[in-house]
């Protein structure tokens, strides 16, 4: 029982002390995130807090792949506004439950394995526009509350700021190479806040982020839906699950995708899929504005030697207890120490061979690299993939269609025959048709596509348009080779085989 137990909590490879010291830091890590992205959605500061603690407690216990940590996003908060604002909070609550419904669907129907075949440059234009946005979110901690306004820092207070993420970034990234015994972020982060405090520096802490509201720490309570239970609730809060349900899949799978690259494991999208959406069920029934998985405390935990579901246990437990019972702590950690521990994720998370194989991939891959970046930074993550998709698609489509041709040969009867190669779909029909010299084709042809496929209803319709027209001339054709729903088809349109 204790084995089964063990090998639950953590993987072979991973060490208890890691996964313990990696889930403090990423709890530290999800505070400042979780109180921001709740105030970007116009939400209190504890909604994001508890989002964070169910997301990350419960993907860690039934998620797909251990060592990945989930809490409230920032591309959800963005998503989720316009509702709050057209229709209240309730209905925030409601949508994040359908969501959850939705995605437990996706993993039940095990459609989760589609994210495996996304395509390579879909996959670092994700990561580079992540890395972009989490960068960005960042610099919003180098502005300061000036009588309601946000402003940015200036002189002493600047250079104070930059000086502490420089020290925090700099502990971060050096102390690997002496000891990876305690996990570098973590360090930081105490070290910072112990500089701040041991030499009365005046600097912008957490409690800062939220905004002049003190935050109440009650345990979060069960709360059924207070909204109609009617069609017209159910088309307001559709289109939000929808595009919630897409944006949480995508960045949680291809962060999954992302991690199992990185530590040579992998790990179960459609397991993932369901609990992802058990926990956004459970964080929309207890007021919570849900969640997905987070690249940025993801890289923290995988970095800092994070291996196993213990290390999101612990974060996520952890996490409630610093809400409940540490808040006075928490809030007086410096923004610089956490800003210095998010750079360097966005320096380990930037795919910087980018800059070297971009000229040497080709055009179109390093065009949907580039489309995926300036989408994901600009929009969502949702439309970002969706782009990429559809644009990664239609070049394969173009390229694929160039691939059809035809080996002509006459024999000694005076029978021509095309000899089909390369796959006939909606795309290389026009290149199909135009192997045909059917005015100057002797009386009987032949068309064998052994070397061929059929796969659509275009190219169904292609080879009855071509066996029409040499019908219209008083000429005889057989196609051979193939399948037999082809053939039941083609029998309507009177052509022979």
């Amino acid at each position: 029982m204790v084995h089964k137990i063990k090998n639950f909590l953590l993987p072979r490879e991973g060490k208890w002390s890691l996964d313990i010291f990696s889930g403090l830091t990423v709890a530290m890590a999800l505070i400042p995130e979780s109180i921001a992205f709740a105030l970007v959605a116009h939400l209190d500061p504890l909604v994001g807090l508890y989002s964070a603690f169910f997301m990350c407690l419960i993907a860690a216990l039934f998620g797909g792949r251990p060592g990945m940590i989930s809490g409230a996003t920032g591309a959800m908060a963005v998503a989720i506004v316009s509702l709050v604002v057209q229709h209240g909070v309730e209905y925030v609550f409601a949508a994040i439950v359908l969501t959850g419904i939705l995605q437990i669907a996706v993993g039940l129907f095990r459609l989760g394995k589609l994210i495996r075949i996304l395509p390579k440059s879909v996959m670092v234009g994700f990561v580079n526009g992540l890395a972009i946005v989490i960068l960005v979110s960042q610099l919003h901690q180098f502005k300061v509350d000036v009588n309601g306004k946000m402003e940015w820092l200036q002189g002493y207070p600047l250079f104070i700021m930059i000086g502490l993420v420089v020290g925090a970034m700099a502990i971060t990234h050096f102390l690997p190479k002496f000891t990876k015994k305690l996990p570098s972020a973590l360090v930081a982060i105490v070290v910072v806040t112990g500089i701040v405090y041991l030499f009365g520096i005046d600097t912008q802490v957490v409690n800062n982020m939220m905004g002049g509201q003190e935050i109440s720490t009650a345990l979060p309570t069960f709360a059924w839906l207070k909204v109609p239970l009617s069609f017209a609730t159910f088309k307001i809060i559709a289109p939000y699950a929808i595009i919630l349900c897409i944006i949480g899949l995508s960045e949680s799978l291809m962060t999954l995708t992302l991690i199992d690259e990185i530590t040579h494991t992998r790990g179960n999208t459609n397991k993932e899929c369901v609990a992802q959406g058990m926990g956004n069920i459970i964080s929309g029934f207890f007021k919570g504005m849900g969640g997905c998985a987070m690249l940025g405390q993801s890289m923290i935990n995988i970095n800092s030697g994070g291996r196993g579901r213990l290390s999101g246990i612990v974060a996520g437990i952890t996490l409630f207890l610093f809400i409940v019972l540490l808040w006075p702590i928490i809030k007086i950690i410096p923004l610089a120490a956490l800003v210095g521990v998010m750079f360097m994720v966005v320096i380990e998370t930037f795919e910087w061979a980018t800059f070297k194989f971009i000229r040497k991939i080709p055009k179109h891959d390093a065009f949907v690299i580039v489309v995926v970046t300036a989408v994901t930074v600009l929009t969502n993550l949702a439309i970002a993939v969706i782009t990429g998709v559809v644009i990664a698609a239609l070049v394969f489509a173009w390229q694929t269609a160039k691939n059809v041709y035809a080996v002509k040969t006459t024999n000694a009867e005076g029978v021509k025959e095309y000899t089909l190669h390369g796959p006939l779909f909606f795309g290389s029909i026009s290149h199909f048709k135009a192997l045909f010299e059917i005015n100057d084709d002797p009386q009987e042809v032949v068309i064998d596509f052994i070397h061929s496929r059929v796969t659509d209803h275009s190219a169904i319709h292609a080879i009855q348009f071509i066996s029409e027209r040499y019908k219209a001339l008083g000429k005889k054709i057989h196609l051979r080779h193939l399948s037999p729903k082809c053939k039941l088809l083609l029998d309507k349109a009177g052509s022979s085989h």
